[in-house]
């Protein structure tokens, strides 16, 4: 049995059988005045009672409380944020503990920070079983009529009391609607408050007279749509007005007080912004890479001239995005706030992080999320959609989160339950990403493990066409405004460069075992890579990523059988038959088979303008964000070889600048440094002070086990995070987070992340080859560390490398770790004192000695 405690009037505690200690007591009034009038009984009372008594104030409204001698009042922020201020206010009442008196003030006026009768609801769910859990009794506040009837149904589900307080004629009325666990046969009619009495209302006259006399309560339309609502009213209004609403809607869909809320203030008119408020489920922020692709398709038909030259080449957008907001709810509901709460903290930050993540993939959608999802689905039909993360830190100036968070295909085939089960896997999978390593990691690395990262979701119509059973784009790719691998001293930096793949994108930024995308210089598009006479085939495109509609998922098919396919254009905008390989196959023996494919893209580098308008379009978009930019991007092309893109993402692309001219040191002979080269590098103009190098011997790591090369990986890792504060250079054979290791070392990014420099090296006696894998998440994560990246073709005349000039030094692993010394005739680290890493820009040359 809780401890008794008194409202301070005792016909009402008599009415209500009394407070007991763990209440949560929630007024419906229709002002603040109403509400002081039962704060003041109370806090009188508990004075009496000599009772620990806090006042959380937070809105805009008159204090609650007058006389507040005796009492802690907490003033707390709520336009820092739902999850800060849920967090600070659970802060103090953990400092309070057990047994404290609340009062709050109303959280009616919440709507004013956080514009969502949603998170009034997730903020209620989270405190009061707190409060509860820790046997207090807290005063609450809703202005009557202010929210929807799914809120207020929440808070009923959640509170101990909720009560009715109606001021008619200078008479206070109370008309309990819930009291837990208690009950007598007159507790639920209106009682008439008179000083200390409560005298209830039993006659049907007086009772109808009273209820009479309110007003009748429309359906209440959710706050957020009533601000949608008056910005789209807006828009046959003075352009002072329609500039308000803008900005109005801006701060709720992508926040206030950053720079790309300033580029969307300057090319998004309100019409614009009421259309992506009309489309998005939930309340909150769309997140950056909702953002970044909104605001780059807008970029480019903002002016009349551009809108002539782009507008008709741009397929239409019609994506759906989920509120941040939502997010929250999906935690709160399924119970894993305060699992949440303790994973934010410092010791719980990777401890907890697996079992919030399996509580996320287990939970399910509230009905009226689930609602909004089936209508969504309807609109799509049985299109193939994605759903990809939109995170708030996600995409922005400073943190591009490349890869750290998941997005899923639907093929969304099936009947419309399956469809709906299938969308709604994709949305928790990509929730629960939230909480895999490798995003911990970067957010630990970039200084926002304390963030309030919140997940906002967007659905994109996948772009592409049916071909058979399949469902693919001709052309996916990513391109970077600033070529920041340059490999020919020719090479104009400025002009940008593509990552051109076939069918989906996936293929375009990950690192493929075997598969190489097409990358593109955009000043001179023929240019070839680095590659040897004969390596075209060897080095390019053998599969395709396609969405296989009959068996509804995701899957790769040899690009011969996709080619084979009634692709609707032009096959050699993309392929040609390769009649040195034909040749080659029927020598040995494999006479019926048609010539194969080799996928070079001449054609549409050569003959079309689709080279040089993806060149302008980056172009653009770089000279309107004032910062280089790194884009995704699909094209379709018609059968006339007519074509339209499709831009999918855009976000600014993390770069150091080329940095101060550096003098170069003095080399007489390739052996008169640990390495030399001409082009092949990344990083700008540098001048760094090693202290020690880790490398991996080509010959040693190839005849290890593959077993041995994840143990050297891990080992690696180690030593990563063990000389985390020394200067660092990493040398390893063929390419660092391969998921291959016989194409090189099966590093993650995390376990590299604090080296200054890596340099790849070629080995072809062992087939061991360099892969920038430009523009893949491997590589921006790269540019965005700031990782000065070399390749070291080691049979080219303009370079050379010499690790025996470090190795002569101690191996210091079984020093620095207390295991893998099986590893030391492979694994080597190395002290160099002395030892820098020069490079420079104009005559293309990076050197270490």
């Amino acid at each position: 049995m809780h401890e008794r405690a008194s409202t301070g009037i005792k016909g009402f505690d008599q009415m209500i059988d009394m407070l007991r200690m763990g209440d949560n007591v929630v007024w419906q009034v229709d002002s603040i005045e109403d509400y002081r009038y039962m704060t003041d009984a109370f806090i009188a009372q508990a004075k009496r009672d000599q009772r620990n008594m806090i006042y959380i104030r937070f809105a805009s409204h008159e204090p609650i409380l007058r006389d507040t001698e005796g009492i802690r009042v907490c003033e707390v922020d709520s336009g820092q944020g739902f999850e800060a201020f849920a967090s600070q206010i659970r802060d103090i009442i953990t400092e309070a503990g057990l047994d404290a008196f609340y009062v709050f003030d109303s959280l009616t006026f919440l709507l004013d920070a956080w514009h969502s009768d949603l998170m009034i609801g997730n903020f209620f769910q989270v405190t009061c079983p707190y409060l509860y859990e820790l046997n207090t009794i807290a005063y609450f506040a809703l202005i009557r009529n202010a929210h929807t009837y799914d809120t207020i149904a929440r808070i009923r589900e959640t509170t101990q009391l909720l009560l009715e307080l109606y001021h008619i004629e200078g008479n206070y009325y109370v008309h309990p609607l819930k009291v837990w666990q208690r009950y007598s046969p007159t507790m639920f009619l209106p009682h008439l408050l008179k000083e200390q009495e409560a005298v209830s209302i039993t006659a049907s006259a007086e009772t109808a007279e009273l209820f009479s006399n309110l007003a009748y309560r429309e359906t209440k339309r959710d706050y957020w749509e009533e601000i949608v609502k008056s910005c789209a009213d807006a828009r046959s209004g003075s352009g002072e007005l329609q500039e308000e609403k803008k900005r109005l809607l801006l701060e709720l869909l992508v926040g206030k007080n950053s720079r790309i809320y300033d580029l969307c203030v300057e090319y998004f008119t309100l019409e614009d912004v009421v259309r992506v408020a009309c489309r998005e489920i939930g309340s909150g922020y769309i997140g950056g890479k909702s953002v970044g692709m909104l605001l780059a398709r807008r970029m480019l038909v903002k002016d009349p001239a551009d809108a002539a030259r782009f507008q008709p080449l741009l397929e239409p957008n019609d994506s759906y995005y989920l509120g941040a907001d939502i997010f929250y709810t999906y935690i709160v509901q399924n119970g894993c706030w305060s699992l949440r709460t303790r994973q934010k903290t410092k010791e719980g930050y990777f401890t907890y992080a697996p079992e919030l993540k399996k509580r996320i993939l287990e939970g399910s959608f509230p009905e009226m999320i689930r609602d909004h999802f089936v209508r969504m689905l309807e609109y799509y039909g049985q299109s193939p959609i994605i759903v990809r993360s939109s995170s708030l830190l996600e995409d922005n100036f400073g943190n591009a989160f490349a890869g750290k968070y998941e997005s899923v295909f639907c093929p969304n085939q099936g009947s419309p339950e399956e469809r709906l089960r299938a969308f709604e896997d994709a949305v928790k999978t990509v929730y629960a990403s939230t909480m895999n390593e490798d995003a911990l990691q970067y957010r630990v690395s970039r200084g926002l493990a304390q963030k309030d990262e919140q997940m906002a979701v967007l659905v994109q119509r996948v772009s592409g066409d049916y071909f058979g059973d399949y469902f693919f784009p001709h052309l996916a790719g990513m391109g970077n405004s600033s070529n920041l691998y340059v490999w020919d001293k020719d090479i104009d930096m400025n002009a940008g460069m593509l990552r051109l793949v076939f069918g989906l994108g996936t293929r375009a930024v990950d690192r493929i075992i075997g598969d190489y995308a097409r990358i593109v210089t955009l000043d001179d598009p023929l240019r070839t890579p680095l590659i040897q006479a004969g390596d075209e085939r060897k080095f390019s495109q053998h599969y395709v990523d396609v969405l296989n509609l009959r068996e509804n998922r995701f899957m790769s098919i040899d690009l011969d059988d996709a080619l084979a396919l009634d692709i609707k254009t032009d096959k050699s905008i993309f392929a040609q038959m390769d009649y040195d390989e034909y040749q080659r196959l029927r020598e040995l023996g494999y006479r019926n088979r048609k010539p194969p494919y080799s996928l070079n893209f001449r054609k549409l580098l050569k003959d079309t303008p689709f080279p040089g308008l993806m060149r302008d379009v980056l172009a653009l978009l770089a000279r309107k964000y004032d910062y280089p930019v790194d884009i995704e991007f699909t094209a379709n092309f018609r059968r006339d070889g007519s074509f339209r893109i499709n831009l999918l993402q855009c976000r600014p692309l993390q770069t150091k600048g080329l940095g101060k001219t550096v003098e170069l040191p003095r080399i007489t002979g390739k052996d008169d440094c640990i390495f030399y080269t001409k082009g092949n590098f990344m990083g700008g103009n540098v001048r760094l002070p090693i202290d020690y190098v880790i490398y991996v011997d080509a010959r040693g790591y190839a005849g290890k086990s593959e077993q041995e090369k994840y143990t050297i990986a891990r080992l690696i890792g180690e030593l990563n995070r063990k000389l985390g504060d020394k200067n660092l250079m990493l040398i390893g054979p063929g390419r660092f987070g391969t998921t291959t290791p016989s194409l090189g070392v099966p590093v993650h990014f995390t376990e590299l992340n604090r080296v200054q420099v890596m340099c790849e090296y070629s080995s072809s006696a062992l087939g061991l080859m360099p892969e920038l894998s430009y523009g893949s998440h491997f590589f921006q994560d790269l540019v965005e560390t700031g990782i000065f990246y070399a390749a070291l073709f080691a049979e080219k005349e303009d370079v050379g490398f010499c690790p025996e000039r470090f190795l002569k030094e101690e191996n210091l692993l079984t020093q620095l770790l207390t295991h893998g010394g099986e590893h030391r005739d492979t694994l080597y680290v190395c002290r160099t004192p002395g030892v820098e890493v020069y490079s420079d820009i104009v005559s293309q040359t990076a050197v270490c000695r």
